[in-house]
C-alpha cells in the first residue's frame, strides 16, 4: 500500500487519501452588488475537476470573513447567505465524488483592496471598488501600499466573532473541514509578527500578546465548529527575516498552543509577510519546517511547496515528515495528478464511471 494514498482520520472524518489541494484565490467572483463574493460557475468548475481527478481533500481558496477582508474585490466571501446557498452546490458536487470539502476562513488584513495579479495585483481604492485595509498597527505592507487603519480593541473581538458566524455558514454549506488562515501576511499572521505588529496593548509585544488574537480566532471558530469535525490552521513557518519576525522556532511553540486549544492540523507554509525578501525557494524547500513541526509536537502537519512529483509526494508521508501533502500550482497544471499518482505508485485513486475508459 502507498503511503500516499492510505486513507487519513482526523476526528470522526476520514480523507480517502493523503493528496489534499490548496487554497489557491481564483479571484473570479463578482465584485460588487447582490451577488459580490458568490461562487460562479468558474468556481464550480474548478474544484470540481479536481474532485473527479482523485484529490481526497478540496480546500476552497481564501474566503473572506468580511467585506474588508478580502484580498481583491474579486475574492469569495462568505458573510452571507446568498454566498453559502452558491458554496453548498460545490460542496455536493465534492461529497458526490468522494472528496471532502473544505474552506480556508481568512481576512486579508493590510494587504486587502488589491487589484487581479494578472492586473497586476497593486492596491485599488474606492473608483476601483476597493476600500481602506486594517492591520493590527499602522504599518504598511510595501511601498506603494496604503498604511492601514489599526484595529481597536473593539474592533479586533468584532473580526473575531466574524471569523465565528462565517464557520457557521461553512457548516450549512456543506463543509467537512474549516481552516483558519494565519499565514502569508494577512490579518492573522500580522498580528504574530514582531514585524508587522507594534502594538503596546495586549495584543503585541511579548509572544502571548501577539498571538492572542489568533487564539481568540481559533476559540470562538472551534465554539461553534462540530466536534466530530476537524479544524486546521494555516501559518508561515517563517518571515525569512534575519531578525524582528516570525521563526520557526516560534511555529514549533504556537503548535504546542494551537493544538490546545482544539486544531487537529498545521498546514505549514511560510513567507509573505515582508516584502523583498529572499525565500530558497526549491522542491520541497517548506517540507522541513512541516518536519520540524510534526516531530516536535503532538500535532499532525501537511506539508506544501513545490511538491510536484509522486514519488517526492509518497516519501514526504512514507518518511514521517508529514501527514499529508498539499499541492498548489501542480493542480492548477494537471486536475487529475491523484489519479495519475496513484497509477505510478500501484495504487487506486476515485475514477468516476464515465472516465472508466480512460483506464
Amino acid at each position: 500500500m502507498s503511503a500516499l494514498f492510505e486513507p487519513y482520520t482526523l476526528r470522526s472524518l476520514t480523507f480517502p487519501n493523503r493528496v489534499w489541494m490548496a487554497p489557491m484565490c481564483q479571484y473570479s467572483a463578482e465584485v460588487f452588488g447582490p451577488n459580490s463574493g458568490v461562487a460562479n460557475d468558474w468556481h464550480f468548475a474548478h474544484y470540481a475537476a479536481r474532485a473527479t481527478g482523485g484529490t481526497g481533500l478540496v480546500l476552497i481558496e481564501a474566503t473572506a470573513v468580511s467585506p474588508e477582508g478580502r484580498i481583491s474585490p474579486a475574492d469569495l466571501g462568505i458573510w452571507n447567505d446568498t454566498q453559502v446557498e452558491a458554496l453548498r452546490r460545490i460542496t455536493g458536487f465534492l461529497k458526490g465524488q468522494g472528496t471532502v470539502p473544505g474552506i480556508q476562513l481568512a481576512h486579508a488584513g493590510r494587504k486587502a483592496s488589491t487589484d487581479r495579479p494578472w492586473n497586476g495585483g497593486a492596491p485599488v481604492g474606492p473608483e476601483a471598488h476597493g476600500w481602506q485595509p486594517l492591520g493590527p498597527s499602522p504599518v504598511a505592507f510595501d511601498d506603494g501600499h496604503p498604511v492601514p487603519d489599526a484595529l481597536t480593541a473593539e474592533q479586533i473581538r468584532a473580526v473575531v466573532g466574524q471569523f465565528a458566524d462565517a464557520a457557521r455558514r461553512a457548516l450549512a454549506a456543506g463543509f467537512e473541514v474549516a481552516e483558519v488562515h494565519g499565514a502569508h501576511g494577512y490579518l492573522i499572521g500580522e498580528f504574530l509578527s514582531p514585524h508587522s505588529n507594534h502594538r503596546t496593548d495586549e495584543y503585541g509585544g511579548s509572544f502571548e500578546n501577539r498571538t492572542r488574537f489568533a487564539l481568540e480566532v481559533v476559540d470562538a471558530v472551534r465554539a461553534v465548529w462540530p466536534d466530530e469535525l476537524p479544524l486546521f490552521f494555516r501559518i508561515s513557518a517563517t518571515d525569512w527575516l534575519q531578525e524582528a519576525g516570525w521563526t520557526a522556532d516560534d511555529t514549533v511553540r504556537f503548535a504546542n498552543d494551537l493544538h490546545a486549544h482544539g486544531v487537529d492540523l498545521l498546514d505549514v507554509s511560510s513567507g509573505g509577510n515582508a516584502a523583498r525578501v529572499r525565500i530558497p525557494a526549491g522542491p520541497g524547500y517548506q517540507v522541513p519546517f512541516a518536519a520540524r513541526v510534526r516531530a516536535e509536537t503532538a500535532l499532525p502537519v501537511a506539508a506544501v511547496g513545490m511538491i510536484t512529483e509522486p514519488r517526492q509526494a509518497e516519501k514526504i508521508v512514507g518518511n514521517g515528515e508529514a501527514d499529508a501533502v498539499l499541492l498548489g500550482r501542480e493542480l492548477l497544471r494537471n486536475p487529475s495528478w491523484a489519479r495519475h499518482a496513484a497509477r505510478e505508485l500501484g495504487a487506486e485513486a476515485h475514477i468516476p464511471q464515465q472516465y472508466h475508459r480512460s483506464v
